[in-house]
C-alpha cells in the first residue's frame, strides 16, 4: 500500500474509532440517566451483555439495525446515539 493510501486508511479507522467511542458513551449516558442495565438491554435484544459493554466501551462497531434497536430498547432516537 502506498503511504498516501496508508495515511487515508489510518485516517479512516481513527473517524471510526472516534465514531464508536461517541456512540458508547452517548448510549451508556441515556442507559444510566434512564436507570436501565447493561443486562435488561441484552436479553430485550437476545444478546451478551458483555456485547453492551463492548459497544459503551467504544470496543465494537455495531451495525445500524444493531444500532436502532439500541435506541429502541433505551427509548431514544437513533440521533441521540448517534450525534
Amino acid at each position: 500500500m502506498c503511504h498516501r493510501m496508508q495515511r487515508c486508511y489510518n485516517q479512516y479507522m481513527q473517524h471510526m474509532n472516534d465514531e464508536s467511542k461517541k456512540l458508547g458513551q452517548n448510549l451508556k449516558r441515556i442507559r444510566i440517566r434512564k436507570d436501565i442495565s447493561q443486562t435488561s438491554i441484552a436479553k430485550e435484544l437476545g444478546i451478551d451483555r458483555a456485547f453492551i459493554s463492548n459497544i459503551e466501551n467504544g470496543k465494537t462497531n455495531p451495525t445500524l439495525s444493531t444500532i436502532a434497536k439500541l435506541a429502541k430498547a433505551v427509548k431514544a432516537k437513533i440521533s441521540d446515539l448517534t450525534g
